[in-house]
């Protein structure tokens, strides 16, 4: 199978669904209610950490083991890189998360709803290199359909969380009185980084095969640096948010139901 192709559906649909996230903005002209938003948040950082341990983690170090490596170094090393890579793009890329007063990363003259965008497009860098590494890494494997279903299984999960992130970016424009049809196109490009950081991660890592399990850690490591750096503090969670950590749990949970059930 053609690895590119699979990973552009995979990704594809990842973007589809934020999207049709960002598409409600056609039929919600207010913000969404908070504790709507905090399930939302909340059900993405559930997504994302058990996408982190089954579908990267896990693979990462027994493929390590596999390889006569001692497991958890990879693993561990791996993790470590991904998430300074995020907070190093944290520092560098201007960008201002919804709902806050400041920005955030090296200074420029940019609109406000640009900086908001730059936010949730930063958020799914990550992701999308998740997915491609995913990819590759199901190739590696074999190639077969059966060595694909892991991948198509954290692009489903992705996608779910995606929706909300859509409607996430879209409202809050629309609400800062812009235009509808503007509001919905920022909120869909906001998730093109997915298909284009996937495929680029599917390309590299073809050369790259012998340090999949450093590439699939350090995918991880960039995942859970966005749960906690962002997820969980707009999803209010240490307020004592039941709707947030019932949010995280559903996300967990269906997240490691797809991993398993497909993978």
């Amino acid at each position: 199978m053609n690895i590119i192709w699979m990973a552009l559906q995979g990704t594809g649909f990842a973007f589809l669904m934020t999207t049709l996230g960002a598409a409600l903005v056609f039929l919600f002209r207010k913000e969404m209610k908070e504790s709507v938003q905090r399930v939302m948040l909340g059900f993405a950082a559930g997504v994302m950490i058990a996408a982190s341990v089954w579908s990267l983690l896990i693979p990462a170090i027994e493929q390590a083991e596999e390889a006569g490596m001692i497991g958890w170094m990879p693993a561990a090393g791996g993790f470590l890189l991904g998430g300074a890579f995020l907070m190093f793009m944290d520092k560098l890329i201007p960008h201002l998360h919804v709902g806050a007063a400041e920005t955030e990363g090296m200074h420029a003259s940019l609109k406000r709803t640009t900086l908001m965008v730059f936010a949730v497009t930063l958020h799914n860098i990550p992701e999308g290199m998740a997915m491609g590494i995913s990819f590759a890494n199901s190739a590696l494997q074999g190639g077969g359909f059966a060595d694909y279903a892991p991948a198509f299984a954290l692009a489903i999960g992705i996608g779910i969380q995606n929706f909300p992130e859509g409607a996430a970016i879209s409202l809050p424009l629309r609400k800062e009185g812009i235009k509808a049809w503007k509001s919905f196109l920022c909120g869909s490009l906001s998730g093109i980084v997915e298909p284009v950081f996937g495929v680029i991660t599917v390309l590299m890592a073809g050369f790259l095969a012998p340090a999949m399990p450093w590439l699939l850690s350090f995918a991880a490591g960039a995942m859970i640096y966005v749960v906690v750096e962002e997820l969980i503090p707009e999803a209010h969670l240490g307020e004592h948010s039941h709707a947030g950590t019932i949010g995280v749990m559903a996300g967990f949970l269906v997240m490691m139901i797809l991993d398993v059930a497909l993978g």
